[in-house]
């Protein structure tokens, strides 16, 4: 009925509960539960965009960080910390 991952059991667990109790109360009416929880219907643009944004993102973290490990090692050295 549902995979060991909570994000679909869930869903699929309150449906059948809530038919259960509906059917137990004669009820006619029954329940429809469904859980997506990312929109994968994203347009190549949208795609293109988040790409490039984590390219951009990347491109700088790898460019800021090894400055921040000479500053570092060059303030220890000043210090004499070893």
């Amino acid at each position: 009925m549902c995979s060991a991952e909570s994000v679909s059991c869930f869903p699929v667990l309150v449906n059948i509960l809530s038919n259960t109790f509906l059917k137990l109360f004669n009820s006619t009416t029954h329940l429809r539960v469904w859980s997506e929880p990312f929109n994968h219907k994203l347009t190549p643009e949208v795609r293109r965009s988040i790409f490039f944004f984590c390219v951009s993102y990347m491109l700088n973290l790898v460019a800021a960080l090894p400055p921040q490990f000479a500053v570092s090692s060059m303030e220890d050295y000043k210090v004499k910390s070893l």
